[in-house]
């Protein structure tokens, strides 16, 4: 079977649509699907086999992403359609309008993964904008894009019952982004310390973790006003920020102005394959406080490397989030947070069952699985068109 993926977004550019898509893609191969893609070029990317980049400009107010002519990106899954089963377009933007119509031209079902809730991201971006009316028309968009797919794939249940919401009526599948566990859980003890040592982190500081993109939406300043708190009960609390994004600057002044310095630590962007895993097992908790998370991989990721996990439950977290499963969830108020750091810390005999359950529950995640089950969703939905195809009547 040959999928054909189309998106406005992708690696080098650091996300969770250029995660996905990456994971999936790898792992759809071991089921028998080849996975052609056209996405952006934003430098002098190398030329990788089933890839086909399309020139852009840097996005207005976000150099990181790119914006595609919109006639370029036409054409180019145009010719990549040829000889494929499947659309799945993967954000809503020019890829969007680019799949849609190649996969109608070519008789071919097209799908979607509805990756993030963009009425709770957009005031962030456009502050000037009347929310309402923001609102309004984003959810109007999306009930239009999404009634003309074929379906809707959707990370969480949350995310399912808010586009129900909206009026969506074409069918919503719940399947998440599975997570390459194997990769987080090989670093040990031995990476740990040396990753401890390489940063000039002594062995015995308490350190939570943030990992992801650092942007408004991910709630950061939350956590960081949390770790002010909790310095009370534990004075050598360290948190590190790992990621890069368009808050970052805005971050480290905070910082600077509440004189946490020694508290906070920021180390950009660190390779996935190696300094990342290493990372998760070094920490003694990861944390996150997203309220708006469409489902986050990053806790997955933590819990595979064994690192209990305290966060919101809400919006996506809340399908991963829950007793005996690795992680400690406190009320959506930072004086409970920083109370839960205060108390993990202040205990951590107690808590240290907690790392054991994470591994185990981690494993239910897996890329391998879910890549199993998108390669059955894309089969069924190619029975249905063959099957809704018109039948040639001979002499006719």
């Amino acid at each position: 079977m040959r999928v054909l993926m189309v998106s406005d977004v992708h690696f080098p550019r650091v996300n969770g649509v250029s995660t996905s898509i990456e994971t999936f893609r790898r792992r759809l191969a071991d089921e028998g699907v080849e996975v052609r893609l056209v996405v952006p070029r934003y430098g002098d990317e190398a030329d990788e086999p089933g890839v086909v980049r399309v020139a852009g400009r840097p996005l207005p107010g976000d150099p990181e992403d790119r914006l595609v002519g919109w006639r370029a990106m036409h054409r180019a899954v145009e010719a990549a359609a040829a000889g494929c089963d499947l659309v799945h377009i993967q954000t809503p933007f020019v890829a969007h309008y680019a799949g849609l119509a190649a996969a109608r031209r070519h008789g071919l079902p097209a799908i979607a993964t509805y990756h993030t809730l963009f009425e709770e991201c957009l005031h962030h971006y456009a502050p000037w904008l009347p929310a309402g009316g923001v609102r309004a028309a984003v959810r109007a968009l999306s009930r239009r894009q999404c009634n003309a797919l074929d379906g809707v794939v959707v990370p969480s249940t949350a995310m399912r019952e808010r586009l129900l919401a909206y009026g969506v009526r074409a069918p919503l599948v719940v399947l998440p982004t599975g997570v390459p566990v194997d990769r987080f859980a090989a670093a040990g003890d031995d990476e740990a310390a040396a990753f401890r040592a390489a940063h000039g982190i002594p062995a015995e500081r308490p350190v939570a973790l943030y990992v992801g993109r650092v942007s408004h939406e991910k709630n950061i300043g939350f956590l960081v006003e949390a770790v002010r708190r909790a310095r009370a009960e534990v004075p050598d609390l360290l948190l590190l920020i790992t990621g890069e994004g368009p808050a970052l600057d805005e971050l480290r002044a905070a910082v600077d102005a509440l004189d946490l310095n020694r508290s906070v630590r920021f180390l950009g962007y660190l390779d996935r394959r190696h300094a990342l895993p290493a990372c998760y097992r070094a920490a003694d908790l990861f944390v996150f406080a997203a309220r708006h998370e469409t489902q986050g991989l990053v806790l997955i990721e933590a819990m595979a490397a064994g690192t209990p996990v305290l966060a919101l439950s809400a919006m996506g977290t809340a399908d991963i989030l829950a007793p005996g499963q690795g992680c400690i969830v406190p009320p959506d108020d930072v004086g409970a947070f920083a109370a839960a750091l205060g108390q993990f810390f202040g205990q951590r005999a107690a808590w240290r069952h907690l790392g054991a359950e994470a591994a185990a529950y981690a494993e239910r995640w897996s890329d391998r699985a879910m890549a199993e089950r998108l390669a059955s969703h894309y089969r069924l939905l190619r029975r249905r068109r063959r099957a809704e195809a018109p039948v040639a009547v001979a002499g006719l």
